[in-house]
């Protein structure tokens, strides 16, 4: 399936007109998700749009399958997010930090307007992390009779996502095993799997983030061309589009957990 017509699915806030759009949001329990990507390189075999192409296909796949239970909509994605440490290699459009946190905080002002009774910020970029979870603290605190949540995608579902992998930890990084599986799956016509090679996630720092599945407590910077000398991260020689679909319904159905739950909050 492939997500890149803007209003084409039935839960686009996109497609639809906006009695329609404020039809749904005055409806019990309403929900609206906003994907948020990045612009950024992602090696010699995936296209700079893979965060914000993944996150718009897990947001739109979850809240589809979700309509029948609640009313929800997603958003257009955020296109670009916070990724200096992505700009040696080009290829990259970056916001800055408090640029991405006053954008996050400004489309949810405008969004909550129309009634909705929950948000889901769901992120696709690792860079953009700490500042979704900020947005969300600072969103939930002025829009209180609201129900804010902000997660990362492919943080969730660690579990199922290692039963699948054939990676080793360290392979599932930026444009890693995980994400050319996912690109594979859904945009095979973006992909250049001969042309994938990548160096598995290795830090200094053994409580660092080391793969997709396994973020870890500590920070540090470093821009990514001193993991890489392509810029993907990982192995994602490894990576089918078989895995592909397996991984993208992990998450979706993890998504998919998130909203129910969500909704339910949001309806009491």
């Amino acid at each position: 399936m492939v997500y890149d017509t803007i209003g084409a699915s039935p839960v686009a806030w996109a497609g639809k007109p906006y009695p329609a759009v404020r039809d749904v949001a005055e409806r019990d329990g309403s929900t609206v998700v906003v994907p948020i990507g990045s612009l950024e390189q992602h090696g010699h075999h995936l296209p700079t749009s893979t965060d914000t192409i993944l996150a718009d296909a897990v947001a739109t796949t979850a809240a589809e399958r979700a309509a029948d239970a609640m009313p929800v909509l997603v958003t257009p994605p955020i296109w670009t997010g916070h990724s200096p440490h992505h700009t040696p290699f080009g290829g990259t459009a970056s916001l800055d930090g408090d640029d991405l946190l006053a954008l996050l905080e400004s489309v949810a002002e405008t969004v909550l307007r129309e009634g909705f009774d929950g948000l889901l910020l769901l992120n696709g970029h690792g860079g953009n992390g700490a500042l979704v979870s900020s947005a969300t603290s600072t969103i939930g605190a002025v829009h209180r009779a609201a129900e804010v949540l902000g997660v990362t995608y492919f943080d969730l579902g660690a579990e199922r996502i290692g039963e699948i992998r054939d990676s080793d930890r360290g392979g599932a990084g930026h444009a890693g095993e995980v994400e050319t599986s996912m690109l594979a799956h859904l945009r095979p016509d973006l992909v250049d799997l001969d042309a994938a090679e990548g160096t598995p996630w290795e830090s200094p720092y053994d409580r660092s983030r080391d793969d997709l599945s396994h973020p870890g407590p500590l920070s540090a910077y470093a821009d990514f061309d001193a993991y890489s000398e392509t810029g993907a991260v990982g192995t994602p020689e490894l990576a089918t589009a078989e895995k592909g679909e397996r991984f993208f319904e992990v998450f979706v159905d993890e998504v998919g957990d998130v909203l129910e739950r969500l909704h339910a909050q949001a309806s009491e």
